[in-house]
């Protein structure tokens, strides 16, 4: 028969031994939850990484077009020389009646840009506009919705290069809804067959940019705004031998 110091004794031990019996299930609930999550973050890291495979071949088998078909206007959007003079050659066979230069850096006069690009001086001086409010490419797309409105075009040659170019297209059909984009992706080196996946540099670019293009993406359906990138003319264009940042991969 139990006395009271044996009953004492087992009520002290009690709320320990429930306490390790309930340890068990609650470790067991928190590895299952754990291995839940794993799940969930391999399962993003493998759809990151096979999106961005598709990005890089897609971007890097684009072609620069012989002979686009003639639109009302042109828009380049600064990045590197290379797309500053392929929209001018645009400009000049007549493919557009006046070319927007989008993103320019606020120090650079017209007449520094003018002299950084070349070509025709009076050209330049007729038809030629310069957006500075533009600071990423967002902005790139509501100050030409608002150029294009304001001379009521209907169709646009869009410059820029071809791993901007998805993104480009993204932001500018948001808001360009009544005027037909023509993409002239500016390839400066030919990164097809898989030659990316060589060069540490381009590389590194592609995978900036497809990072970037996944959270344009994700700003259709969540609010949310992207820092600048800063890729807009910077005081270099005047001296137009400098590097560009966008002249390291096509």
């Amino acid at each position: 028969m139990m006395d009271a110091r044996d009953s004492t004794r087992t009520a002290g031990r009690m709320p320990a031994v429930l306490a390790r019996a309930a340890a068990p299930g609650r470790f067991g609930r928190l590895r299952f939850a754990l291995r839940i999550c794993s799940f969930f973050v391999l399962a993003l890291l493998a759809l990151f990484a096979g999106g961005f495979g598709w990005f890089a071949d897609k971007v890097s088998h684009m072609t620069t077009p012989l002979n686009p078909e003639k639109a009302d206007a042109i828009i380049v959007l600064t990045g590197g020389q290379s797309r500053l003079d392929a929209a001018m050659e645009l400009l000049a066979s007549g493919k557009g009646e006046r070319l927007l230069i989008s993103g320019v850096h606020p120090s650079a006069s017209r007449r520094q840009l003018q002299m950084a690009l070349g070509g025709d001086k009076q050209l330049f001086s007729c038809c030629v506009d310069i957006d500075r409010a533009a600071l990423d490419t967002i902005g790139n797309a509501e100050e030409s919705a608002k150029w294009v409105e304001r001379h009521a075009y209907g169709s646009i040659i869009l410059v820029t290069n071809n791993y901007h170019m998805p993104r480009s297209l993204l932001e500018m059909g948001r808001l360009l809804h009544g005027a037909k984009l023509e993409p002239y992706p500016v390839v400066n080196t030919n990164l097809g067959n898989g030659g990316w996946l060589t060069k540490p540099e381009a590389l590194r670019v592609l995978l900036t940019e497809y990072s970037k293009y996944v959270l344009a993406l994700a700003r259709g359906i969540l609010p949310l705004r992207q820092t600048s990138e800063g890729m807009t003319l910077a005081e270099a264009s005047v001296a137009k031998g400098e590097k560009q940042p966008s002249q390291v991969i096509p």
